[in-house]
């Protein structure tokens, strides 16, 4: 587990024999990811793409949220500072590649709210499965800014256009029994099953020829590589509004927690 100290804001452990388990670990945020938790969650699948003791990968969370999205420090960094956006591109870009190009089979564990990075590594997973008390959200035009990151490369994918633009466009959220039926998620399950049935999965996985299954994986994943440019187009129209004025009333809405109250031009 050497290869693995350095990324301190998770955990990482092996709940069984060629699975390695990344627990993402602020419950007291609700696994909102800091500057340095972004960064984290983007590397690590190269250290895993090139560990031969994995043979799957459980992605999970500590506490009731999965992930509550960014924290409103990271936000205001990307307001103020081009370099930070630059960073945030680069960083969503790997973690979106990182979690595709990763030979070993991901599974998820979605439990509670699920917003933000965290959610674009639970959904671009390969097997993600949700609690019933799951909620889903993109939450990014409710933040004043594209939904960029991980939307426009795989919810239409998953869910089909009509729902993807519902869904995004309206910051509505998903339950994990909506997501299983949208096809957002591979299953959903009891909320005290979660644990258990995503470990079972992880471990049939494991268990199972490592060829075929990187194979099949890097097969499939093909059609998300055809949209690669459609998510670079959305990943840089994000950063876009991060320098635009609909941001601070976004960021102010939520720290309010009110509805934003946005201006009325035209953005394009």
């Amino acid at each position: 587990m050497k290869n693995y100290k350095s990324f301190d804001s998770v955990v990482v452990d092996r709940p069984e024999e060629g699975v390695l388990r990344v627990l993402l670990n602020r419950p007291d945020r609700l696994n909102a990811l800091d500057e340095e938790g972004h960064r984290q969650l983007a590397d690590i699948w190269r250290v895993i793409a090139r560990d031969d003791d994995t043979r799957a990968v459980l992605l999970a969370a500590e506490g009731r949220a999965f992930s509550a999205g960014g924290d409103f420090a990271v936000v205001e960094d990307l307001a103020a500072r081009p370099e930070a956006r630059a960073r945030m591109f680069r960083e969503a870009r790997d973690l979106v590649f990182g979690i595709i190009d990763c030979p070993k089979p991901i599974v998820s564990a979605i439990k509670g709210s699920a917003v933000g990075a965290g959610l674009a590594a639970a959904l671009l997973s390969d097997i993600p499965v949700a609690a019933k008390s799951a909620k889903l959200v993109d939450g990014h035009v409710r933040l004043g800014v594209a939904a960029g990151d991980h939307a426009a490369i795989i919810w239409p994918l998953l869910c089909g256009m009509a729902k993807a633009k519902y869904h995004l466009l309206l910051n509505e959220p998903v339950t994990g029994e909506a997501a299983e039926r949208m096809g957002l998620v591979a299953l959903c399950v009891e909320d005290d099953a979660l644990e258990a049935e995503t470990l079972q999965i992880a471990g049939r996985l494991a268990a199972g020829s490592p060829s075929a299954l990187q194979w099949t994986k890097h097969s499939l994943n093909n059609w998300l590589r055809l949209a690669g440019p459609s998510f670079d187009a959305s990943l840089a129209l994000e950063m876009l509004g991060f320098a635009g004025e609909d941001l601070g009333e976004g960021l102010q809405s939520l720290r309010e927690r009110r509805a934003p109250s946005f201006s009325k031009k035209s953005g394009m």
